[in-house]
């Protein structure tokens, strides 16, 4: 069984979920990715990709715990930035390594590309996540 949830407080978004969960022995789940829009859907930290990676971890921190996980039960991450230059790839994974996402440390990709699906996005983190047992949403 497959359970799909859009984040309360989270801009609306369009034609996908922010997470699914997937019971399959040990709860996984699967998260969209997580944009630098604020509730508004208005982008935050214009020009900045080390200001939108904080506000795209702050977004996936409420998916996570809108489906009763949180940043350490992450498994895998893709992270994606608007750049070609490995200081700005530098600079953003230094975010993720604060966040609480590398306690685990948990799987991931770094990866610069050309660009993203919002105007002005520089940065989008898709993940995956433990829902520990007994967790609800």
């Amino acid at each position: 069984m497959v359970q799909r949830v859009t984040v309360a407080g989270l801009f609306p978004p369009p034609a996908y979920a922010h997470a699914s969960v997937v019971e399959a022995g040990t709860k996984l789940a699967f998260l969209a990715g997580a944009v630098p829009l604020d509730a508004d859907g208005k982008l935050v930290g214009e020009g900045d990709p080390v200001r939108q990676a904080e506000q795209v971890i702050a977004n996936l921190g409420a998916q996570l715990r809108a489906v009763g996980s949180d940043l350490p039960h992450v498994v895998t991450t893709d992270v994606y930035v608007v750049s070609g230059d490995p200081a700005d790839l530098t600079a953003v994974w230094e975010v993720v390594r604060a966040s609480g996402l590398s306690a685990g440390p948990h799987s991931s990709t770094l990866i610069g590309v050309a660009c993203l699906g919002y105007p002005g996005q520089l940065v989008e983190i898709t993940a995956t996540a433990v829902v520990p047992e007994g967790a609800h949403p």
